[in-house]
């Protein structure tokens, strides 16, 4: 995955990757033309078929590279951040969760072409993005768990934002700090802890699973925990 550092925010890629979300946040994919990104990035023609010449496709693939790389460099930051096995569930829950859901390009698309998501939100498809997620939050994890219960734990963070972003739930918000606590003690820590086949977990995650203001499981949940 190629990571963005400071010298790309003046590049021809970055900007041509930013005027493709601009587009797509205004007119969604299909109607969204070579003519329109160059416009928008103020480039010609010429100058976008150079940086990309594999034209709107090959624009899509670095929207989305692109696109991943700001998810997980926020990710790192603020799962970094957390000292126990709960504040990283939540922390990592609700920064995904505020990123995609606040994603204007992403919500254009999900709203108007769900058929160009949702797809890929399925069997094999699915399958290789817990495994990309997994593998990157993996590390984290592995503060407290096995390098087997840090991957399960991952998938099945993965699989809950999902499922309540595909589906939001009245009762939960999962942009909301308080919301996705109650959900990851009442639901996810508990499951977490089954998995266990060795060793103790720190003091402050065996705390945290004890609930408080526990919220009831929704057909979302269920599915995702699974």
């Amino acid at each position: 995955m190629r990571h963005l550092g400071a010298d790309d925010r003046s590049s021809n890629r970055v900007r041509i990757v930013d005027a493709t979300l601009a587009c797509l946040a205004r007119q969604g994919l299909g109607k969204t033309t070579v003519d329109d990104i160059a416009r928008e990035a103020g480039f010609s023609r010429a100058t976008l078929y150079r940086t990309f010449p594999g034209g709107k496709d090959a624009i899509i693939a670095a929207v989305v590279e692109t696109e991943v790389a700001r998810l997980f460099s926020a990710l790192a930051v603020v799962m970094g951040e957390t000292t126990d096995l709960e504040d990283l569930l939540v922390a990592g829950m609700v920064e995904a969760a505020r990123m995609l859901s606040r994603h204007a390009a992403l919500g254009y698309v999900l709203l108007h072409e769900p058929g160009v998501i949702l797809p890929r939100l399925t069997f094999a498809d699915m399958d290789r993005l817990l495994f990309v997620a997994g593998d990157f939050a993996a590390p984290f994890f592995a503060r407290w768990l096995s390098p087997d219960e840090a991957s399960r734990a991952a998938e099945w963070a993965v699989r809950i934002v999902v499922a309540y972003l595909a589906d939001p739930s009245p009762g939960t918000d999962l942009t909301d700090p308080g919301d996705t606590r109650s959900l990851v003690r009442t639901f996810v820590l508990p499951g977490i802890l089954a998995l266990r086949t060795s060793g103790p977990l720190a003091a402050s995650s065996l705390n945290a699973t004890k609930p408080t203001n526990a919220t009831k499981p929704t057909n979302a949940t269920k599915g995702a925990v699974r």
